[in-house]
C-alpha cells in the first residue's frame, strides 16, 4: 500500500470494512498503569524528556479516582544498572544510546514528584518500552483479578503503544488516557492513539477514565 494512502478519504472506510475500531468493554476491576512517569522523560533539562506538566497533572487526576474507588495503581520505570548501560547486552540501548543515562538509582530515573505514588504501590523496573516484557506485570495483574487496564504515561508512540499492545495480548481489555499520554512530539502521539484506537484500545478522555476509575463496578459494561 502506498504511505499516500494511509492519510485518504477513504481510510475510515477501509479499516471499517476489515473490522477495526470496536468498543472495548469494560470491566469491574481495572487497574491504573502509569507508564514511565520519572524525571527523565516528565522534564525538559534530561536529555529523554520533554516539558509533560499537563499530562502529569492529568496523571494525578486518575491517580485521585483511582484511590477514591478502591483501584490499584501500578508505576513502571526504565532504570539500568551500571553493566547495562555502560555496557553491550541491551539491544534497545544500540539503537537508542541517549537511553543509557536512565542509570539506577540517578535522578532521571526517580518518579516524577507530583505525582502521588505510595508505598503500597506496584512499581514494575523494566529494560526496554513493553512494561510486559520481561517484568512481572502480567502476573501481578492476575493476581490481583484485573480485568481491565487503563494505561497513561510517556511516551506515547513507544512505551505507552508497547505497553498497551502488551496488555491485549496478556488478555485485558485495555483503555488508554490521551491526554495522561506525553511524547515529544505531536506526529508520533497522534499516529500512535490513531493506531491504538483502531487495532488495540479504546482512546478515552480524562474525564471519562476518571469517572470510570472512580467508580468502575458502576461503570462497568456489564
Amino acid at each position: 500500500m502506498a504511505a499516500e494512502s494511509l492519510h485518504g478519504a477513504d481510510t475510515d472506510a477501509a479499516l471499517a470494512r476489515a473490522g477495526f475500531g470496536a468498543a472495548v468493554p469494560r470491566g469491574p476491576r481495572p487497574a491504573l498503569v502509569v507508564v514511565d512517569l520519572t524525571r527523565g522523560f516528565t522534564e525538559a533539562a534530561f536529555p529523554s524528556g520533554s516539558d509533560l506538566t499537563t499530562e502529569v497533572d492529568a496523571t494525578a487526576r486518575l491517580v485521585a479516582a483511582a484511590r477514591a474507588g478502591g483501584v490499584p495503581v501500578v508505576w513502571t520505570v526504565i532504570s539500568y544498572t551500571p553493566a547495562e548501560a555502560d555496557g553491550d547486552a541491551v539491544a534497545w540501548l544500540r539503537k537508542a544510546p541517549g537511553m543509557r543515562a536512565l542509570r539506577e538509582g540517578s535522578a532521571a530515573v526517580a518518579l516524577d514528584p507530583r505525582l502521588d505514588r505510595r508505598p503500597e504501590d506496584p512499581v514494575i523496573v523494566k529494560k526496554g518500552a513493553s512494561a510486559f516484557h520481561g517484568s512481572s506485570l502480567a502476573a501481578l495483574l492476575a493476581g490481583l483479578h484485573v480485568d481491565t487496564a487503563v494505561i497513561c504515561g510517556a511516551t506515547t508512540s513507544g512505551c505507552v503503544r508497547a505497553t498497551a499492545v502488551d496488555a491485549v495480548q496478556s488478555g485485558f481489555d485495555t483503555l488508554v488516557v490521551a491526554d495522561a499520554c506525553g511524547d515529544r512530539a505531536r506526529g508520533p502521539h497522534d499516529a500512535a492513539l490513531y493506531d491504538l484506537q483502531t487495532k488495540y484500545a479504546d482512546v478515552v478522555a480524562l474525564d471519562d477514565a476518571a469517572s470510570y476509575l472512580d467508580d468502575p463496578f458502576r461503570k462497568a459494561d456489564r
